[in-house]
């Protein structure tokens, strides 16, 4: 972790030397990729390495948040037990004796949480002197250094991260935050997944998948509250899988001006590094009449509700964009692409892509959202088009396909009726 201090020198001794660059990246924002370089993928290239399968034990249920319950759910590995006398499982001889693996990094218990604010991350590594550069930019308290890159798992693009669990634990939702186990088997070796990607992406827990011809298994669901973030795994981890290194930051940077911070910090940035909001908010407008202008004309609406509705049946699969499998935010932004409107491309970007209007006042078009994750109850985690008559038209989850269904209003975050022009500017 990078924090902002009197001397210059006091931070650049904090930051870690850069090292060497070897691949590509490819971050979605607002499904705008930045290109990438890569030998086994399309988008990055990368090796996974084979984990130990073991048993895991569950921590909490996914159904105690119904309950009322602390959200706090996490799956964490259990050392697969051997046989008493070093006898193999089928009474066979005892094993030879072969070294101990190396134990994992301790991990440093949680002392204090940081509020995530911006996202950065870029092509090459972020020295040392661009670090400390963006360190200095007014309201900055905090930056967290990070891997970053887009990997495939089984057929999935996955945005991961390499991180330092001691220091990045503070960055995330205070349930994923004081899960010690869930942080000490991340540095183990495991990969813990968001919520929405393992729930709705059938990335299950305990499941072994599988990229580049190697396995990693899941080993946690524990969403990280930045929507530019699918999955997190140790820096150990990631230097094995060929994630670049130092690509990416985490800034903390509470009351800030967040559309002021980022042009600044893209001032002090490699040219095309990209910066995005951590679940950015829509300012109150101070109009309490908006203009029937700020919003999509009738020709518009019909055209989104006929695109969307071409797609009934459709299947549902993680990260799809069209135009023959969706997940749910990317139905919705293939649809209102069709009448010439661009939207974000994720769920909790999309919510901010207009003002928020009552459920009982939402018209065809509107777009309405849910918080289902478990592990971070305040995050907006799906998304579908109001269709009137109290239905909507959806891409629920892996499994299923793109239907129309009565509204729902169990863990319902609220109705945006978009505005062209503030989807255009949400990042």
């Amino acid at each position: 972790m990078f924090e902002r201090r009197p001397r210059v020198s006091g931070l650049l001794r904090e930051i870690r030397r850069d090292l060497a660059y070897g691949s590509g990246l490819r971050l979605r924002h607002g499904r705008r990729d930045i290109g990438v370089q890569g030998q086994m993928v399309p988008v990055i290239a990368f090796l996974l390495v084979a984990v130990v399968v073991a048993d895991f034990v569950v921590l909490g249920q996914l159904t105690e948040q119904e309950r009322g319950r602390d959200p706090e759910t996490v799956a964490v590995r259990r050392p697969a037990e051997r046989p008493a006398g070093g006898a193999d499982a089928a009474g066979g001889a005892p094993a030879a004796p072969s070294a101990a693996p190396a134990a994992p990094p301790a991990v440093a218990p949680l002392i204090r949480m940081r509020e995530p604010n911006l996202f950065v991350v870029a092509h090459r590594p972020l020295s040392s002197a661009v670090v400390a550069r963006a360190a200095r930019i007014k309201g900055i308290r905090a930056i967290e250094r990070a891997d970053a890159a887009e990997v495939v798992l089984d057929g999935k693009r996955v945005q991961t991260l390499g991180v330092d669990p001691s220091t990045f634990r503070a960055y995330t939702p205070r349930p994923t935050a004081r899960s010690d186990k869930l942080w000490q088997n991340v540095a183990a070796g495991e990969i813990a997944v968001s919520f929405v990607l393992g729930n709705d992406g059938g990335m299950e827990l305990g499941r072994t998948v599988t990229g580049g011809g190697h396995a990693l298994r899941v080993g946690a669901y524990a969403t990280m509250g930045m929507g530019a973030v699918d999955a997190v795994v140790s820096r150990q981890t990631a230097r094995r899988l060929g994630i670049p290194e130092d690509n990416a930051l985490v800034v903390s940077a509470p009351g800030a001006d967040s559309a002021r911070l980022r042009a600044a910090l893209l001032k002090v940035l490699p040219k095309g590094s990209q910066v995005v909001t951590v679940n950015p908010v829509l300012a109150a407008s101070p109009r309490k009449v908006w203009p029937a202008s700020a919003f999509m004309n009738a020709a518009q609406t019909r055209t989104v509700l006929a695109a969307a509705a071409s797609k009934l049946g459709r299947p549902y699969v993680w990260g799809a964009e069209g135009p023959d499998a969706f997940d749910c935010s990317g139905l919705v932004q293939w649809a209102y692409a069709q009448a010439g409107v661009r939207v974000p491309r994720v769920t909790h970007q999309q919510f901010v892509s207009g003002p928020q209007v009552p459920l009982d006042q939402a018209q065809p078009g509107d777009l309405l959202f849910w918080r289902h994750d478990p592990t971070n109850p305040g995050y907006v985690s799906h998304v579908a088009i109001y269709w009137g008559d109290g239905k909507m038209l959806h891409a629920p989850r892996t499994g299923d396909v793109v239907k129309l269904v009565p509204v729902t209003t169990k863990n319902f975050a609220g109705a945006v009726r978009v505005s062209p022009h503030f989807a255009a500017l949400a990042r």
